[in-house]
């Protein structure tokens, strides 16, 4: 009899190529070609440290089976395998199939422990282009602009970053991430991963009709990609992977409400989602609601253009941390604060709540939507997982 066993797999349909978990793994179980990131079945030990770093929770799948998948096999995947039944021998006793049988229980209960559902792009979302251009054929950018979005005198240094695409075809949605491949080598001389940026601006383009994009980009002190980004001039040449992402995309109906909620830039999707609905509806009302945290005012990105998006057209709550004689405030106070507001939204069926930003906001946002639910008499958790399943609720953290 062959003894089932849990098999770790990445999910290349939400899988964004950031290589954070390849690079995590401290054992080398996680690698790569130009269509997939996958797990060595030979290797992984399933100490789950890569886990908690996946931002789109691609990671977090496994599949209870006789025989693993190969690496070969992974690499051909377009999309996940479903999980097989089991199968038991017929010609076994009854005492060595029940045995099997708690094996195959045991193994499946552990292999769906803890995971969060699988992410799904709205029904009425354009189709998204992934994997057009990769480390081995990247395409080539040229920086067209580059601009501080944050005071000056502050150290959180915030790039609005435009590159110019020229004639290369690189169709990207609201939503999706690029990636930028830093020049040079690491320590064991390979040449660097690339580190992916969500694109901040509309599919049209920063310019409407131009065929460019923009990005919002963080200086990090350590940052590799980040200092190189951010210090970019007008003119320099930069080589870009992707579009990547499949499912934190932008609904098409216009009656979609967005309840979007981010911090610092995780932003940047949700100004190309703002962007597009004010070229493709700007009638619209009451259809966006942007709940943004920073530390203050002069550290929040594009605070001076969205105070001048009318109020009616997209409703904005900042929540700063770090202001001067005010009370330390974070998106989650900010929610309750909307509860009458959000619960009611939540009730509707056009309702779609994005998350963005640091990895750090989630369980604080978790938890203020679930005492929003079930203030308004509903189960959080089952209405996440609905609109999970019908491509309502998003999570993108880093």
């Amino acid at each position: 009899m062959t003894t089932p066993v849990k098999q770790h797999l990445i999910d290349p349909e939400i899988c964004i190529r950031c290589y954070t978990c390849e690079m995590t793994c401290p054992i080398g179980a996680i690698q790569h070609d130009d269509t997939n990131v996958v797990v060595d079945p030979d290797i992984c030990n399933f100490c789950m440290d890569c886990i908690p770093v996946c931002p789109t929770g691609s990671i977090d799948e496994w599949r209870v089976v006789e025989t693993p998948y190969t690496l070969e096999q992974q690499y051909a995947f377009d999309e996940l395998p479903e999980q097989d039944d089991i199968a038991l021998p017929e010609d076994a006793g009854g005492e060595e199939i029940e045995a099997h049988d708690d094996v195959v229980v045991a193994l499946l209960a552990e292999a769906h422990k803890g995971t969060g559902g699988k992410a799904r792009a709205p029904a009425t979302a354009s189709k998204p282009t992934i994997n057009l251009y990769s480390l081995s054929n990247p395409a080539k950018a040229t920086v067209q602009g580059n601009y501080r979005l944050t005071d000056a005198a502050g150290d959180n240094d915030v790039r609005h970053i435009i590159l110019d695409l020229g004639r290369v075809p690189f169709p990207v949605l609201e939503g999706q991430s690029i990636g930028i491949v830093p020049p040079g080598v690491d320590a064991e001389g390979k040449a660097h991963l690339p580190r992916l940026y969500s694109v901040s601006s509309p599919r049209d383009g920063e310019r409407p009709g131009f065929n460019n994009v923009s990005l919002t980009v963080k200086r990090e002190k350590m940052g590799l990609c980040s200092n190189y980004v951010c210090d970019l001039a007008k003119g320099d040449e930069v080589q870009v992977t992707g579009p990547f992402g499949s499912t934190f995309l932008l609904p098409s109906d216009p009656e979609a409400h967005l309840l979007m909620i981010c911090t610092g830039t995780g932003s940047a999707p949700f100004r190309g989602f703002t962007m597009r609905r004010q070229r493709e509806t700007p009638g619209a009302r009451d259809s966006l609601t942007l709940v943004f945290g920073a530390r203050s005012a002069r550290d929040l990105p594009y605070f001076g253009p969205l105070k001048k998006v009318p109020d009616q057209f997209m409703r904005k709550t900042f929540a700063f941390s770090r202001a001067e004689d005010q009370p330390r405030q974070y998106v989650q106070d900010k929610l309750r604060e909307e509860a009458d507001t959000v619960g009611a939204l939540l009730k509707t069926e056009k309702a779609h709540v994005y998350i963005c930003g640091l990895k750090a906001m989630e369980t604080g946002v978790e938890e203020a939507l679930g005492e929003i639910a079930a203030s308004a008499g509903q189960d959080w958790a089952e209405l996440r997982n609905r609109m999970r399943e019908e491509g309502r609720y998003h999570v993108e953290t880093y």
